[in-house]
């Protein structure tokens, strides 16, 4: 069996238009330093955009889309404020002060919380608080997934188009979004976090 871990940055947003978006932006990983970003549609239609083929490939065999568009991903930080820009999509948000949630992980060890064993115990807890999220759970391809999160802060405001099309206003990430066996949480938020993936 092999593990493949991922250190980086969720931002979960849903808008008005009843597009989602969650963004990944990964600062260690074996794949380098990278983004890529998932977008669902108000129909469902769920969209890869991933800046490589190695990106591509390793992110198709974990998570299920409808397409998937190979194009440089931007990712940008000011501050409090992100910017993210990957072929017809351009998000600028802001993040605020940390959840309580954040509060609370940030008082646990990173080694800890990041732990598969310590997913496998906030799993049923997180199901109950955070409906539609997912500590562990099993991925594409017989993969095992685990996420172990170490800070979260809430995001505040968004300014998100879609081929030049205003997407509206930021709003709960309702319906979950589709692309595995969890999602985000429904509040917009930024999770810093250690994914962990063991494959076959």
């Amino acid at each position: 069996m092999g593990r493949s871990r991922f250190h980086g940055e969720i931002f979960g947003i849903g808008t008005a238009s009843g597009v989602r978006v969650v963004i990944g932006h990964w600062t260690r990983s074996p794949l380098g330093e990278f983004t890529d970003v998932m977008v669902q549609f108000a129909g469902g239609h769920r969209l890869l955009l991933a800046p490589n083929d190695e990106v591509r490939e390793f992110v198709t065999a974990t998570y299920t889309f409808d397409e998937v568009y190979l194009t440089p991903v931007d990712f940008t930080r000011h501050g409090n404020a992100v910017e993210v820009e990957a072929d017809d999509l351009r998000v600028t948000l802001s993040t605020g002060r940390p959840t309580l949630l954040g509060r609370m992980l940030n008082l646990m060890p990173a080694a800890v919380v990041t732990a598969p064993w310590f997913c496998r115990i906030s799993d049923p807890i997180a199901r109950v608080v955070l409906r539609g999220v997912r500590t562990r759970g099993s991925a594409g391809n017989d993969r095992r997934e685990y996420y172990g999160a170490r800070h979260q802060h809430r995001i505040t405001e968004v300014d998100a188009t879609w081929r030049g099309e205003d997407l509206g206003h930021l709003t709960p990430v309702t319906p979950p979004v589709t692309f595995g066996f969890g999602s985000t949480p429904a509040a917009p938020s930024v999770t810093s976090i250690t994914t962990t993936i063991d494959t076959p």
